[in-house]
């Protein structure tokens, strides 16, 4: 019986060391840090930041069994903000914000499996300028109008 135990008390110590939680980095042949996050069993799982070779953060997000998952952010070489938005399942979704060089945003969108799928508003100097909506990735409607896109529109498939 004791030796049963302790064959299982074994076997339970194996399976937890392998699949513990380990910090990963790597490096460019210059010596910045490339990348830096969480590995378990060999795949990205948690919290990834990743730099150009100059050392400046390129992006950063979660992983989920080496997909991205969550909130990403990802910036140009001069610092200033690229875009942002969700992950699922590794494909971006939901809504996604799109940022000029000078760090306004220029456009948000609704995104379904990587294409844009819903509506996409496009703003210049901060003001909205036009709508958009797309299905599968292809535009179906444009508005440059306010007021007869919210005639035409339910506000609630904004969310």
């Amino acid at each position: 019986m004791f030796r049963k135990r302790l064959v299982l008390l074994l076997f339970m110590c194996s399976l937890f060391v392998s699949a513990q939680k380990k910090h990963h980095k790597n490096y460019y042949s210059n010596g910045q840090i490339k990348e830096e996050g969480w590995v378990i069993d060999g795949q990205k799982n948690g919290y990834w930041k990743f730099y150009y070779s100059n050392g400046i953060l390129t992006k950063e997000g979660h992983f989920k069994n080496n997909k991205p998952t969550k909130y990403w952010y990802f910036y140009r070489k001069n610092k200033s903000k690229e875009k942002e938005g969700h992950f699922k399942n590794g494909q971006k979704n939901n809504w996604w914000l799109f940022y000029s060089k000078q760090g306004e945003m220029n456009h948000k969108c609704q995104l379904k499996d990587g294409k844009k799928n819903g509506f996409c508003f496009r703003y210049h100097q901060s003001k909205l300028i036009k709508a958009e909506k797309y299905r599968k990735g292809k535009k179906i409607k444009e508005w440059t109008n306010l007021k007869s896109f919210k005639k035409e529109n339910n506000l609630s498939d904004l969310y």
